[in-house]
């Protein structure tokens, strides 16, 4: 590929990019990201109609644009996408009442913990059970399958 061919390709691309900002037309993937509805969905919904779609050059080839507009009102329509939506909106709201309930937690936590504070003495941190006392890491047994295990042999990897 030369340079007459990179600075075409650039120019189309960017013509594309012009295109498409100036009108509520936009590809595919644009589509699927600002109205939750899957590529698939949109597929289908252009073959058979439902909505309209466009062939536009673009960077590599042939691109498919949908207006966004109709996009947004089909998704709303769709039994599918609401439910979707509304299970995507529950989770959240779930999870906003969960991150709640760890910040009380975490705020009576640290009151007993204000509390019995004076009333505990130190603890003198122990020291690791999987540490012998010379400080060398313990070794594991090797796990023994069963005829080895009956017979008192072990395994071998």
């Amino acid at each position: 590929m030369d340079w007459e061919d990179r600075l075409d390709d650039w120019e189309l691309e960017l013509e594309l990019g012009a295109y498409l900002d100036g009108s509520d037309w936009v590809t595919l993937e644009r589509a699927a990201a600002e109205t939750g509805v899957s590529r698939a969905a949109l597929r289908t919904w252009y073959r058979t109609g439902q909505v309209p779609s466009r062939l536009v050059d673009g960077p590599h080839g042939p691109q498919r644009v949908v207006p966004l507009a109709v996009i947004t009102e089909r998704a709303e329509a769709s039994p599918r996408v609401r439910k979707t939506a509304e299970r995507r909106l529950a989770d959240e709201a779930q999870l906003e009442l969960l991150r709640h309930r760890v910040d009380q937690l975490e705020l009576r936590l640290a009151d007993l913990e204000r509390r019995l504070g004076s009333e505990l003495p130190a603890l003198v941190p122990l020291t690791p059970r999987s540490r012998r006392t010379d400080g060398h890491p313990r070794r594991r047994a090797r796990a023994r399958c069963s005829p080895c295990r009956s017979a008192g042999r072990r395994s071998r990897r």
